[in-house]
């Protein structure tokens, strides 16, 4: 039996990392003809995503690499940054290749590269071995979508950041909404990040294809207009998510059994958890308001508060000092909510999302959290902070009516400056909202776990894409 050989080259942010090795578990755990090698690529001098890697199991069959560390151009803007880091890469990727290939009876004959959405450029290395490119792809179907349009006007029309600015909607195949254009990434009305996102919108269709972590029966809108829509029926999609990473408990950190414990003495869906991803955090002003709206409501809370990083550094949020909490908590604010809340540093997202007590998630809305918490059965409020967060948050609330609204359009600026002030009363509307017990939210969510569940069995529309994907891979280790 031949055995096919995949290269996957993971962006370094650890959402995509941890989604891009599940998806490779996934693949290897249904298909014994597979073998995997992934190649790490780490931004300089950090360490964030070592608690992932070391924590796959030893398989013949998944083979991980950490490439060396590069170092990069200072001052340079997140999408400078990344394509200096990719481009320094290059030499590194070739020769781990070209080890791999000269071992072939070992590792089975190399049939393709699968690249992370940002890291298309890797296609020109994927070239000289003569094989074909897939693109993983951590967002939904309909930000896809969104990115290819934005593409397809660029060129077509001529319509770049200067032009979005004027307009207030866009009307985008992949939405069944005209989409606002506050709900864009940021990215997109930047001038100074154009060129790298049309190199980026440009990789994505000079793929072979495109895996995403997202199912027909979430997305089928979008789903449907690859096909019905004349620019995009030539690129073929393979939707065979939602790809989670449900086993990952605690990350060796310690508290998060307390967290789970207090859990456990709570009434069923009680509880709201509010959490922003890796990389979110406020500053003490907007604290202070989520405080005063949790108290105000008397909730029963896990507050998940993360301490921003230096200005201009690119490290991950980091825990406070329960000294440093009483400082930029309102004053006995800790005291006062002891026996309804828990304020925690990182948390162990998936098993509070997992638990009866969860009632409500206050989200950054990225996609990863989204697709935890639709599997769940949680509803969220929405909470965007960057990246395609707004356009992930705008496509709950107003597309696929699973989420309510705190805020659509919020924003930290690359500078680390948010674009305004969410009151406490607008966050205290939005989690009384979220906990409607009988509200369409809940029904719709509760509906949309049941099919998450079922689209990757036998069966499922999940299941079917991941069969055409094998077979595609397989034939091209065999030609």
């Amino acid at each position: 039996m031949k055995k096919a050989q995949l290269v996957f080259i993971p962006s370094p942010g650890v959402g995509h990392l941890v989604s891009t090795l599940e998806f490779a578990k996934l693949l290897i755990n249904r298909d014994n003809r597979l073998r995997i090698t992934v190649l790490i690529i780490k931004f300089p001098n950090t360490t964030e995503t070592d608690a992932y890697t070391k924590s796959l199991p030893i398989l013949d069959s998944l083979n991980v690499i950490n490439l060396p560390e590069c170092s990069l151009p200072p001052n340079s803007n997140p999408g400078s940054a990344m394509a200096a880091l990719l481009e320094a890469q290059k030499p590194y990727v070739k020769q781990a290749v070209s080890n791999l290939t000269t071992g072939e009876g070992q590792h089975g004959h190399l049939a393709a590269f699968v690249v992370d959405m940002f890291c298309t450029t890797m296609i020109d290395v994927a070239k000289e071995f003569s094989v074909p490119t897939l693109v993983y792809f951590t967002s939904g179907v309909a930000f896809l979508g969104l990115s290819l349009h934005l593409h397809t006007i660029n060129e077509r029309d001529n319509v770049d950041s200067t032009q979005l600015l004027q307009l207030t909607e866009l009307v985008v195949p992949s939405f069944a909404n005209s989409v606002p254009i506050k709900s864009l990434p940021s990215a997109v009305l930047l001038k100074e990040l154009e060129s790298f996102m049309m190199v980026y919108w440009k990789g994505l269709k000079n793929a072979d294809g495109i895996i995403v972590n997202s199912f027909e029966e979430l997305e089928s809108h979008a789903v449907h207009s690859f096909v019905s829509d004349a620019d995009l029926a030539s690129l073929p999609i393979y939707p065979v998510g939602p790809i989670l990473n449900l086993e990952h408990k605690t990350n060796g950190i310690d508290g998060s059994n307390d967290t789970i414990k207090w859990l456990d003495d709570q009434p069923t869906s009680s509880v709201v958890f509010l959490c922003f991803g890796s990389r979110g955090s406020f500053n003490e002003d907007q604290i202070k308001e989520i405080a005063l709206a949790v108290e105000n409501i008397g909730v029963r809370f896990i507050w998940s508060l993360r301490k921003s990083p230096p200005k201009g550094s690119m490290d991950a949020p980091s825990d406070y000092s329960l000294f440093d909490l009483d400082l930029i908590l309102p004053k006995g604010f800790l005291d006062r909510t002891a026996k309804i809340g828990r304020i925690v540093g990182w948390a162990p997202q998936t098993q509070i999302l997992a638990h009866h007590a969860t009632g409500g998630f206050v989200s950054h809305c990225g996609w990863n959290s989204t697709l935890e918490s639709i599997y769940f059965g949680v509803p969220i409020a929405t909470w965007p902070i960057f990246a395609e967060q707004r356009t992930n948050a705008f496509q709950l609330v107003c597309e696929l009516k699973m989420g309510v609204e705190i805020a659509l359009d919020y924003n930290v600026e690359f500078n680390g400056e948010p674009n305004y002030l969410v009151t406490a009363d607008k966050i205290e509307k939005g989690i009384r909202s979220l906990l409607d017990k009988d509200g369409e939210v809940r029904k719709k969510v509760k509906k949309m776990s049941e099919k998450s569940r079922k689209t990757l069995l036998d069966g499922g529309s999940s299941y079917i894409y991941l069969a055409r994907l094998i077979d595609y891979i397989v034939n091209q280790a065999s030609n």
